[in-house]
């Protein structure tokens, strides 16, 4: 089809006339209708490119645009429509609208354009069953258009299919006929057009699913010395060949694990087995499936010991660093990554490690944390297991805990020590008095300061304790002046023994005449965030030595108060205290202001400025909102299931409401109670749900599941013999398929019915097990034709001698066949119905095939005395 050309002159002299005489292109902007364009061969290929523009009649203005009734193969911007594109026959309809020029009027036109029917080139495909599904449009001829899609398949006995077949249910090389059709397009041919498809299906090789083995090589392989590899597969074809260590040939498929221990050791072994294509089968590939056998060695750690580091002293507890040394016993461990669990036990301290690391040459070292080494004793490090982390576990190593031990010596402590003096003189000696409750008896050098009216620092003197007490005397040289002085005991040395000598630090304080104030400068006051009506406490730190005192306070805020005071005791520096909750009644942000802090040892006081802090008392959320809700046995439903649902929940069984169910615990009938919990984390009280859970009774027969086959009975005459026959519903496995009420009923097969409440609409938790016998048939009431003739040539045309539907009329018949020398050719039964003209006996026929000719039957009954029945029939190839 020719395309229109504009010149760059003729597009001047167009745009001239346009400008000089509008009036009179008002009316023709996108030109007139063409009535109907007719492609009726549209694999030409020159309708890839149709011009629609050159289609239009009139004098159409350039620059629009296209619009379709189908997009398929349109340039909406050049008019360009490739109508090979165009997936069905029939008649299109593409609008074209003119640019907006001053005056137009009449600015859209409209092209229509028939399509022909096409139903492509058929052709002839060959597929593997793995694949599974094949789509017959793939087997058109690529080489050229592919055919409409609006057409139909069916079989060539005319029986309607998808375009996507399903191929992985053959059992042996097949080939498939269909015929495509597209309907007629009248207006290019009054007839609808077909094409025929083959599909040729090759069966996939299956080399079967394996199954792994694990075994102890030390101990289990007695049972292991002739492993038949085919025994680890399941599922697949025979005549596979197997590859891998102790495998001698290609029908080989024992193993001897004993041997393959005793020569390579511990370790995977793998091994193959591979089932080939059938042979100029280039459209499956072959299959192959590995079976892993895995070996291990039982470890022998007997007269293994462990080592650690040194004893220490109780001052090196908070920077010493701890290891161990395991070392083999008579037996070598393999170099290798091991998981290491021991023991520490010490002065109120055990636990239990696991570690992670490598033995190497026999010896695996570790470090301890040292957090179980925090005071004073022996400690007991114990190895109660070493496991291979490349072990899964099938041996059982031979071992037994061992141990060792740590000492860490005690510091000598001052701690609860006191101070205390007699007044003394200017210049005089004092002699200070050491209450030393944890102080064992012993010689000690003392290092001491002095603060206060009197100043010296780094002073030492020795002190003898017996009994809990010790003195030693500051000489009058260092009490020169009068007031108030502080002797603080910072270090003490153990000197009783020459090793080890363990100094440790002291803290230990008295008075000469000196009553110091607290130090307000360094009063905290802390107060977390609480939920109404709970116990608010107010953290007091900062006391340095205080011993006790006495503070008052206000409160400020959501709640207000007068000034309140509590005295109490101060520990490490620290005073712990309870607002009364008759303080605490309103929701909201509350500040607490420390006013005073009193030593009420030495009723010294000061008052406080700038201890003081804010906290908030949370409101209880409401209790949810809920129903009572009501569920099926059979959808296992849990705590999950439940509304109201999301985290802030918890669901109790109790109306306690004190310890919340899992959310996988399943529901039963009972009450159950939610609580909700604020962000803040407050919880409200409990609500009450009343839940029901509802049961359907499975399905009993009121008769027996015995049919007659040749009645061809289905599913619903099945659930006829239920006492629900409008409910039941019949499945081919316990979490099968459900089966329609027409599917046929197959002899020996098992179904399993089960019960649609229609009240509650919940599907019975148990179901009943069926499986059917197709052989209850009455004789007299049925007949069976004995044919007289077949034709074996493999064209899949009556190439079996076989008697249809005896098996339900006589289920244990037997079928002989003799040639014409009486020799036996074939004896068949219920499990063996069909001859395929070759001889299962001795008759002497080479290669086993019966050639043409007459042969003879005798048909035994087996049933009712009914004697044998004889006759002829003709072998035909």
């Amino acid at each position: 089809m020719a395309k229109n050309y504009i010149s760059p002159l003729h597009f001047v002299l167009f745009f001239i006339f346009f400008t000089l005489f509008p009036s009179k292109l008002t009316a023709q902007c996108a030109g007139d209708d063409n009535t109907n364009e007719l492609i009726c061969d549209v694999s030409n290929p020159i309708y890839q490119s149709v011009n629609l523009f050159s289609l239009l009649g009139g004098s159409p203005v350039p620059g629009g645009t296209w619009t379709g009734s189908s997009k398929q193969g349109l340039d909406a911007s050049n008019g360009i429509l490739n109508a090979q594109l165009i997936l069905g026959g029939g008649t299109y309809y593409y609008t074209y609208t003119a640019p907006a020029t001053s005056g137009c009027t009449d600015n859209k036109a409209v092209v229509t354009i028939t399509i022909g029917a096409y139903v492509g080139v058929g052709s002839e495909a060959t597929v593997c069953s793995k694949d599974r599904f094949f789509n017959l449009f793939t087997a058109f001829d690529s080489k050229v258009m592919g055919p409409h899609v609006n057409g139909k398949f069916t079989t060539d006995k005319g029986v309607p299919v998808e375009s996507s077949i399903k191929i992985d249910q053959y059992t042996a090389k097949t080939t498939l006929h269909f015929i495509y059709t597209v309907p007629a397009v009248p207006a290019c041919s009054p007839a609808e057009k077909s094409t025929n498809v083959q599909v040729t299906i090759y069966i996939a090789p299956e080399a079967g699913d394996p199954q792994n083995l694990e075994l102890c090589g030390t101990t289990d392989l007695a049972g292991y010395t002739n492993l038949d590899l085919n025994d680890q597969l399941t599922g697949e074809d025979s005549g596979g060949t197997w590859t891998g260590i102790g495998i001698s040939s290609a029908t080989d498929h024992n193993i001897n694990l004993q041997e393959l221990f005793d020569a390579n050791g511990p370790g995977e072994y793998f091994y193959t087995y591979t089932v080939l294509a059938v042979p100029n089968n280039y459209i499956c590939e072959n299959d192959d499936a590995t079976v892993k056998i895995l070996l291990e060695k039982r470890l022998d750690f007997t007269g293994s010991k462990i080592a650690v580091s040194k004893d220490i002293c109780e001052s090196e507890i908070a920077t010493a660093t701890y290891s161990a040394k395991i070392i083999q016993g008579t037996e070598s461990i393999p170099n290798g990554e091991y998981d290491i669990t021991y023991s520490v036990a010490g002065p109120e301290t055990s636990g239990f490690e696991n570690v992670r690391g490598d033995f190497v040459n026999g010896v695996f070292n570790f470090p301890i944390k040292s957090a179980y080494f925090r005071q004073v004793g022996k400690y007991t490090i114990t190895v109660t297991r070493i496991v291979s982390t490349s072990s899964k576990g099938k041996c059982v190593d031979i071992f037994s805990p061992f141990s060792t031990i740590l000492t860490i010596y005690p510091l000598p402590r001052l701690t609860n020590a006191t101070l205390s003096a007699l007044p003394i003189c200017q210049n005089d000696p004092a002699t200070i008095q050491v209450i030393t409750p944890q102080l064992p008896d012993g010689k000690y050098l003392i290092s001491y300061n002095i603060n206060g009216e009197n100043l010296a620092l780094g002073e030492t003197a020795e002190m003898l304790a017996v009994g809990g007490k010790a003195s030693f005397t500051i000489p009058g040289n260092l009490t020169v002046r009068s007031g108030l002085s502080v002797v603080t005991i910072y270090s003490i040395t153990d000197i009783t023994n020459p090793s080890p000598q363990c100094t440790n630090t002291a803290n230990v304080a008295g008075n000469l005449n000196i009553n110091p104030l607290p130090n307000a400068v360094t009063v905290v006051a802390k107060v977390n965030d609480y939920c109404l009506n709970a116990p608010v406490t107010v953290a007091v730190s900062g006391l340095g030595n205080l011993t006790n005192a006495s503070i008052s306070y206000t409160l400020s805020g959501a709640n207000s108060s007068s000034v309140q005071t509590i005295a109490k005791a101060v520990a490490n520096g620290r005073l712990d205290f309870v607002i009364p909750a008759e303080l605490l009644l309103t929701a909201g942000t509350t500040k607490i202001t420390l006013l005073n802090l009193t030593n009420t040892v030495t009723n010294c006081n000061v008052n406080l400025s700038n201890a003081a802090d804010d906290f908030v008392i949370n409101p209880i959320p409401l209790a949810p909102i809920v129903a009572d809700q009501q569920f099926c046995k059979v959808d296992g439903a849990v705590i999950a299931n439940l509304e109201p649902k999301g985290s802030q929940y918890k669901w109790y069984n109790a109306a306690a409401a004190t310890a919340p169910l899992a959310v996988d615990y399943v529901l039963k009938t009972e009450d159950y109670f939610v609580r909700e919990t604020s962000t803040a984390g407050c919880t409200s009280e409990p609500a009450k749900v009343s839940v029901i859970i509802h049961d359907t009774p499975a399905p009993e027969m009121t008769g027996t599941a015995d049919f007659c086959g040749l009645a061809n009975p289905k599913i619903s005459d099945l659930s006829n013999k239920t006492n629900v026959p409008s409910t039941v519903s019949w499945y081919d496995a316990v979490d099968g398929n459900l089966l329609p009420s027409a599917t046929l009923l197959v002899h020996n097969a098992t179904y399993y019915g089960y019960d649609l409440n229609e009240t509650t609409r919940c599907l019975s938790e148990n179901y009943k097990e069926i499986k059917v016998s197709l052989q209850d048939c009455e004789v007299a009431a049925y007949e069976f034709f004995i044919p007289d003739g077949f034709s074996p040539n493999g064209d899949g045309v009556n190439d079996s001698f076989v008697i249809k539907d005896i098996e339900f009329l006589y289920p244990n018949y037997t079928l002989e066949i003799y040639n014409r020398y009486g020799n036996g050719m074939y004896k068949g039964d219920n499990s063996k119905p069909a001859w395929d003209g070759k001889n299962y006996e001795k008759s002497g026929i080479a290669g086993g095939i019966a050639p043409n000719g007459v042969y003879f039957y005798v048909l035994h009954f087996n049933k009712d005395n009914k004697p044998p029945k004889q006759g002829r029939l003709y072998l035909n190839r």
